[in-house]
């Protein structure tokens, strides 16, 4: 039996004001030690998922920083699902289910929520593997606690018998008179714990609260499986309604385990002071007893000749309050709510919006990196650099081919967007260098140079040579003779014909001949050349290596593009087989709906979408990041993050934008600010940037490489595009003028 712990993070403690507010709920904070009760709850619940099962966490979309941070930080990896709106615990439990009963027909949920306190995990694991033997028989088994004391803060459960037995009745939380009547009579503390099997679940739900089945099932659907998956907007169409009135009043399958262990969810202050470990900072206590006190750092408090007080200091907040009366504490909330609505939550800056991070890029690129780039990263013989150091100097390594075509399309597309710098220079020069140093004498290019110039590998590879072709496009706008450029690249084109299969497969030099990337880079440089008013070879070429990842590249079953193939291009078997790199899903969809805009073709649109869906999988983190590599599951390798594909998420989101409903025009638009947001983290104030983000935050301290100042420029150019489109408003038009 499999089973798959899913922690709920709903519920906004008003009882803990002022500690716990909207934005930071109680569940995120340390009360009861030195984790946050979220944590606790985690590091309770993940052993039990270690066999093949998944920890997951259900939380709000305003909450998302807060569940990442605290999992990195206990260093326990989950499946993540964010609800645009709150729709109370049905809601939030069916979509796990369903989730759950996607990856696994037979999984067993334990629901739970995330801010109660456990002292003793050893004893909640054997209750919830003892209730789990019921769960996988189809009942609903709830954890029901032995009262410690008449509580009017919890609800109460008549089991039929002792250990695992049948619900006689549920009861709401009482006064205090009422909760001891209910011991008397054999009542149990409702822990609000479940286990139960997804499929049993989801059939309770379809059958008493079908809206809300429907409105999760549909959420999931409509949201690209991913790490961290916010639910789509059909979530909001479900009834808010809690797990006990949809189905547990009504159900024929509840169960209850009885359990002896301490337990509380520590809902109010008079709960936190009884653990022991709730005070907090710093403080004096002069002739006082029974007190909780709770200061921020740089804060003391003091109090003199008072007893059973609660104290509780935040920079905009003071609450003092009787520790019997901590269960009233909602009510001085609500009057703080009408009175001073401002002192309800914490306020935190906004994230940038897309046009602002837009507006500062165009200002970084204008002022920082294209002089920078230009006026260090090039010699006086046209030859660019290999890459500048953190500190702004040449790095002296082999060059490249493909980084002197990236950087001559990189300067030739500046200035077709008003760059007033020497872009002109830079790409003369630039192509002046290749024709005379990387050209071989059969018209192909070697690979690579020495420093000096020497020649240090003779090969033609594909990969170059669609950069090539890419670079001589751009490069027209500056040449004298535009139609010897056009000549070339048609002569570069021609010749690459050898390196082709009866398929229509390029094969490429070196130990990954059969690959899908450089496929991608000559569909790049065809499309540049057709929108440029190129001869019909581009579009041949680009309508057949479009029908390669169609047939060839894609995976039929799995819906995503395999990077390596065998000899007869089927998929590599090991890890080379299983790798899906996120950033290549985001560049072929990006390829793929301009190529459909160009046919007018919808099929094509809607396999840059599905593209694009498999590269969101990718995407996670605290601050999100496209990261490098993926597996065929959607499970992340590594966690290491490169600058580029922060670069083909931007351009991805931002044309599909275009194309989309309302609904996906939203998400997109939003991940478009977010890709920008991750960008700029990478970028330097300098003009050059951190190229790997390590999965614990931080980068590897290394020279910027100028490979990916094609990519940096390439997102601008579809911000570009983007401001300039009928269909999208709100984006400025933006220039590097």
């Amino acid at each position: 039996m499999v089973l798959y712990p899913v922690i709920m993070c709903g519920g906004a403690g008003t009882r803990l004001w002022p500690a716990s507010r909207p934005s930071r709920p109680k569940q995120f904070i340390p009360l009861a030690g030195n984790r946050s009760l979220f944590q606790e709850t985690v590091l309770r619940v993940a052993p039990l998922a270690v066999e093949g099962g998944r920890l997951i966490v259900v939380g709000g979309v305003g909450h998302r920083d807060w569940i990442l941070d605290q999992l990195e930080e206990v260093g326990v990896d989950a499946q993540v699902l964010l609800e645009p709106q709150a729709r109370d615990s049905a809601a939030a439990m069916a979509a796990a289910a369903i989730w759950t009963q996607e990856h696994d027909a037979d999984g067993v949920n334990v629901f739970l929520a995330s801010d109660h306190h456990v002292p003793d995990n050893l004893a909640f694991r054997r209750a919830v593997r003892e209730a789990a033997t019921g769960a996988g028989g189809g009942r609903i088994v709830t954890l029901g606690v032995m009262p410690t004391a008449p509580s009017s803060a919890y609800g109460y459960i008549k089991p039929t018998g002792r250990g695992l037995s049948d619900v006689e009745a549920f009861r709401e939380k009482p006064d205090a008179e009422i909760a001891a009547a209910y011991i008397q009579d054999g009542y149990l503390w409702n822990s609000g714990n479940f286990i139960v099997r997804a499929d049993a679940l989801v059939r309770e739900l379809r059958q008493f609260a079908p809206g809300v089945e429907v409105a999760a099932r549909q959420a999931l659907t409509d949201a690209p499986p991913s790490p961290v998956l916010v639910l789509g907007d059909a979530f909001n169409q479900s009834p808010k309604i809690s797990i006990d009135y949809a189905v547990m009043e009504r159900t024929e399958l509840a169960s209850v385990l009885e359990v002896d262990f301490d337990w509380s969810d520590l809902g109010a202050w008079d709960s936190i002071a009884d653990t022991g470990e709730g005070d907090f900072g710093q403080h004096i206590l002069e002739d006082s007893d029974g007190c909780l006190v709770r200061a921020p750092e740089g804060t003391i408090v003091a109090a003199l000749g008072v007893r059973n007080v609660a104290i509780v200091v935040e920079s905009d907040a003071v609450l003092v309050c009787d520790l019997s009366r901590a269960q009233d504490v909602k009510r001085v909330v609500a009057r703080v709510g009408a009175a001073f609505p401002q002192h309800l939550d914490f306020h935190r800056p906004a994230p940038e919006t897309l046009g602002d991070g837009a507006a500062r890029f165009a200002e970084w690129l204008r002022v920082r990196a294209l002089p920078m780039w230009s006026a260090i990263g090039q010699q006086s013989d046209g030859r660019f650099a290999e890459a500048l150091t953190l500190d702004s100097r040449p790095l002296v390594a082999a060059r490249r081919t493909r980084v002197q075509a990236r950087q001559i399309w990189t300067y030739a597309e500046a200035g077709r967007l008003g760059w007033q710098g020497g872009w002109s220079r830079a790409v003369s020069t630039g192509v002046e260098a290749l024709q005379s140093t990387y050209l071989r004498p059969d018209g192909l290019y070697r690979t690579l140079l020495a420093p000096d110039g020497a020649a240090l590998d003779e090969t033609a590879r594909v990969y170059d040579h669609a950069f090539i072709m890419f670079a001589l496009e751009a490069a027209r706008s500056v040449e004298a003779t535009p139609g010897a450029m056009e000549a070339l690249a048609v002569g570069v084109r021609e010749r690459l014909a050898a390196h082709r299969m009866a398929n229509g497969a390029f094969v490429e030099e070196g130990e990954a001949p059969f690959q899908a990337n450089a496929h991608m880079h000559l569909l790049e440089a065809c499309l540049a050349w057709e929108e440029g008013g190129g001869d019909q070879g581009w579009a041949k070429l680009a309508d057949e290596l479009v029908d390669l990842a169609r047939n060839v590249f894609i995976d039929r079953e799995g819906g995503f593009l395999r990077e390596f193939f065998t000899a007869d291009w089927t998929p590599a078997t090991g890890e080379r087989g299983r790798l899906v790199e996120p950033g290549h899903q985001f560049e072929w969809a990006w390829l793929l709906a301009r190529h459909a805009r160009l046919r007018g073709n919808s099929d094509g649109r809607d396999l840059a979408f599905q593209l694009y869906d498999w590269g969101a999988r990718g995407v996670a983190g605290r601050m999100p990041v496209a990261l490098d590599a993926i597996d065929d599951q959607g499970r992340p390798l590594g966690g290491r993050a490169r600058l580029w594909p922060q670069t083909e998420w931007l351009k991805a989101s931002l044309l599909l934008a275009e194309d989309a409903h309302d609904g996906q025009r939203r998400r997109l638009l939003d991940d478009a600010a977010a890709a920008m947001r991750a960008l700029w983290s990478y970028l330097t104030p300098e003009g050059v940037w951190r190229d790997k983000r390590l999965a614990k935050g931080g980068f590897i301290n290394e020279a910027a490489p100028a490979s990916t100042f094609y990519h940096i420029m390439s997102a601008f150019t579809q911000l570009e595009a983007t401001g300039r489109s009928k269909e999208l408003s709100g984006l400025n038009q933006l220039s590097l003028q």
